[in-house]
């Protein structure tokens, strides 16, 4: 049997019993490795400094600096690092912010723990995820902003993307990871990440998440 390459994952939350039990659940996940903690978001700079850091649970409400604050201090450090906004509410400021900070998903708080586990499985793959209960936040802030801009029709064609990648676009805007993409198109995960890297250069957009949103304001899903 493979070994599993583990990754190692820091939780910021400021409520001790909620770090506890988010730390209690990862310590049962196969992929997690080393498991760190940080109260606030100097000490979660500290912690991610300091050790090798593969994906960050992040609480938008931590005092002082919050907690989308924190990713943006993070992001410029390393844009790699995978980061899970987790949050009791869902404001729409929030999310957007959220989002342009660099969070590759938004959770309620509310989330049940193993669908949490589905969601830290599919981000380490390379998906977004966006709680349901946000998804509309998502596709107004696109639809607003597509509206502003008088998109034109012919504005995908301008793009050049092949037939094959404006399949693998559309399933990436529904949060599918690699490996779901892979199983759905038949082909390997090489040649989807070759497919994913040609589709970021052509939409000239940094990651997925940013890709997915594109996607939506130009109504190619």
């Amino acid at each position: 049997m493979a070994n599993i390459e583990k990754k190692n994952i820091l939780i910021v939350e400021d409520h001790e019993l909620t770090r506890f039990g988010l730390r209690t659940n990862f310590e049962g996940m196969d992929i997690i490795g080393n498991i760190y903690e940080a109260e606030d978001a100097d000490k979660a700079l500290s912690q991610f400094k300091a050790n090798k850091i593969d994906i960050i649970i992040m609480d938008v409400g931590l005092p002082k600096v919050d907690g989308i604050e924190a990713t943006k201090r993070i992001r410029l450090i390393d844009k790699e690092v995978k980061i899970i906004m987790l949050t009791s509410h869902n404001d729409e400021q929030a999310v957007l912010n959220s989002l342009k900070a660099g969070a590759n998903a938004y959770c309620s708080k509310e989330i049940n723990l193993k669908t949490l586990e589905s969601v830290v499985r599919s981000v380490l793959d390379g998906a977004a995820w966006f709680d349901p209960s946000i998804a509309h936040i998502v596709l107004k802030a696109a639809s607003v902003q597509q509206q502003n801009e008088q998109v034109s029709e012919n504005k995908i064609d301008e793009f050049n993307l092949t037939p094959r990648e404006l399949q693998i676009l559309r399933l990436i805007a529904k949060g599918n990871s690699n490996i779901e993409i892979a199983k759905e198109c038949s082909i390997s995960i090489n040649t989807i990440k070759a497919h994913v890297a040609s589709i970021l250069q052509k939409l000239e957009v940094e990651d997925r998440l940013q890709a997915a949103l594109k996607a939506i304001k130009y109504q190619i899903v």
